[in-house]
């Protein structure tokens, strides 16, 4: 499955994967205000076995065919409990 990955200047560290290249409408207006411009990173292949460093391929699969995107947040930092 192809993919195409987006970044928001808006928003650090976050991303919008695409299942077609530059399908903004397929997002709700509300998120695309929100996350402001998006800017091309990279276009992936995805697959059952491809690793992805910070998203379960899967889910980003199932988002892709379900709703035709998938959102990457940054990662929540946990603080230390001392």
């Amino acid at each position: 499955m192809q993919c195409f990955v987006y970044k928001s200047l808006r928003k650090a560290d976050t991303y919008v994967f695409l299942r077609a290249q530059d399908a903004f409408e397929l997002m709700p207006d509300a998120l695309r205000t929100q996350f402001g411009e998006l800017v091309f990173v990279i276009e992936i292949e995805l697959s059952p076995t491809r690793k992805l460093a910070r998203e379960n391929v899967e889910v980003v699969m199932a988002n892709l065919v379900a709703q035709g995107y998938h959102l990457q947040f940054p990662p929540v930092l946990e603080s230390a409990v001392d």
